[in-house]
């Protein structure tokens, strides 16, 4: 009864959102969030099956695809990713999921995105001052997720971003809301996640200080009070990923899964990601997919990538994954995944 109550919001949530959208529709409104460095996606593995991973979510990475998958985990994972992602900037996440028993677990992550040091320039110095300025973004989250029953997982993650640029600084609280249902049809997985829901972030610092004069038709008063600029507040990126995920074929030497995507995110328009993933006795990886499927000016298209799982004895099992990105006029992308499992 339980599971059939979920189910029923979580339809709700997809309809009501659907019919949102058709009222926007061809209205991309990109550029109008803060904190996009969040929709940077994490994980070799997933990216490498093109990003359709919500109702897939069986690693480490689940803490950002859909939380409820960390529930399905049959051990503790660690996952490193590292990125070099466009224009010189450095992306990475860091996630750790702990088992507390066979129906829930708890996770840990880390996200972060730096430009490196970068000169200050002005309209009388174009050559550089001398000084450095650098950008950093960040997120901290904590995660929990249960098998309510053998079929129908739920997770959560609640996490603190902040973004820092020179002597300026904004902070929000978010949470991120997953949901997996098993069905009856061939083992066919239902996965649907909420990321980024949360408060706005307002840019504040001590760069933001002005001297101002309050009555410049006031000859003798002092034109040099200090005052603050009001800088406007911007939502987070909110997105809903719902998906479907299949093991085609399935046999004690190999397997076949195949998983797609339907993306809704609050600044841009609604896309799809396709993939699979074959694994040849859970040793050898290999992976494609396409991302941004059906998305107008969408530089990021195909997906490949691969990866080893190497068993430690038998209590222990290192995870290599790689995955490359075709970003079309923009320079490729190469993403590394370093997991263990124990």
């Amino acid at each position: 009864m339980k599971t059939n109550k979920a189910i029923s919001i979580l339809m709700a949530i997809v309809i009501t959102t659907s019919l949102q959208a058709g009222f926007v529709k061809n209205v991309s409104k990109v550029g109008t969030t803060s904190a996009t460095f969040l929709e940077i996606e994490a994980g070799a593995r997933a990216i490498g099956m093109g990003g359709a991973f919500v109702a897939v979510a069986n690693d480490a990475s689940a803490i950002y695809w859909n939380p409820a998958g960390m529930a399905k985990l049959e051990r503790n994972e660690v996952l490193l990713n590292h990125t070099e992602w466009l224009a010189d900037i450095n992306y990475d996440f860091a996630s750790m999921v702990i088992k507390l028993d066979d129906a829930s677990a708890f996770g840990v992550s880390y996200t972060g995105l730096n430009m490196g040091d970068m000169e200050i320039r002005t309209i009388l110095e174009p050559e550089g001052t001398g000084e450095l300025f650098s950008v950093n973004d960040m997120s901290f989250g904590i995660s929990y997720a249960r098998n309510l029953t053998d079929r129908f997982s739920i997770g959560f993650n609640g996490k603190y971003i902040q973004q820092d640029i020179y002597h300026m600084s904004s902070s929000a609280f978010a949470v991120d809301i997953g949901t997996l249902f098993k069905t009856r049809l061939n083992g066919m997985t239902i996965g649907m996640s909420i990321s980024n829901f949360g408060n706005k972030m307002t840019l504040s610092g001590k760069d933001a200080l002005v001297k101002h004069d309050i009555d410049a038709n006031i000859e003798g008063n002092n034109d040099r009070i200090n005052a603050y600029l009001n800088t406007d507040s911007w939502s987070l990126p909110l997105t809903l990923r719902l998906g479907v995920a299949m093991d085609l074929l399935k046999t004690r030497i190999s397997r076949l899964t195949v998983a797609a995507d339907a993306m809704h995110p609050s600044d841009n328009l609604e896309s799809m990601n396709v993939g699979f993933e074959y694994s040849l006795k859970e040793f050898l990886f290999i992976r494609g997919g396409y991302t941004n499927l059906f998305l107008e000016d969408g530089e990021e298209t195909i997906a490949v990538g691969g990866g080893i799982h190497y068993s430690i004895r038998g209590f222990a099992s290192l995870h290599f994954d790689y995955a490359y990105s075709d970003f079309g006029i923009l320079n490729n992308v190469h993403r590394f995944s370093i997991g263990l499992s124990f």
